[in-house]
């Protein structure tokens, strides 16, 4: 990933990926709407799971949308939806591949919410995605989680679910 602008190009900083990735999940959390708008290329794709895809609770957590205001109609409704205050902590944010104006990147994520007075983990996952420059601005292009539900067992042994 490049760390500064080569003659010419105006190359996607790592450090304006990271802030796009944590701006969006403070403003998701928060439910601040009206912000959202400024997140997402207008012909954005976007996708949530489960790793199994088998939960109980998989129709909820469920999407595969495609243009900005499905995106967000889907968000609203899922935030809408959820508890509150609810914390995503987006991590290990970095980026696969690069180029002018544009890059792809992986990161994980994980879910608190509160409960009895403390902080309650909800979920964890991997987040896969692609970001460009439109009218200027960093925006997603494309965003897929896949929420992690199934339980832990040693490597050797473990389910490993395709996660993309």
């Amino acid at each position: 990933m490049p760390t500064a602008k080569e003659e010419g190009e105006q190359m996607v900083l790592l450090s304006d990926l990271q802030s796009l990735v944590a701006g969006w999940w403070f403003d998701y959390d928060q439910g601040n709407f009206d912000a959202w708008p400024g997140y997402f290329t207008a012909d954005a794709r976007f996708s949530c799971r489960s790793d199994s895809r088998a939960t109980a609770f998989e129709e909820f957590v469920t999407a595969d949308v495609r243009g900005r205001d499905a995106v967000l109609a889907w968000n609203t409704q899922h935030r809408k939806d959820s508890p509150y205050p609810l914390r995503h902590n987006g991590t290990n944010i970095h980026v696969v591949s690069g180029g002018e104006d544009a890059c792809r990147f992986r990161s994980y994520i994980f879910v608190t919410q509160i409960v009895g007075m403390g902080v309650s983990p909800l979920a964890s996952g991997v987040v896969v995605g692609a970001a460009r420059r439109e009218d200027g601005e960093l925006r997603f292009s494309e965003m897929e989680v896949v929420l992690d539900f199934t339980d832990s067992h040693a490597f050797n042994d473990a389910t490993r679910f395709e996660l993309f």
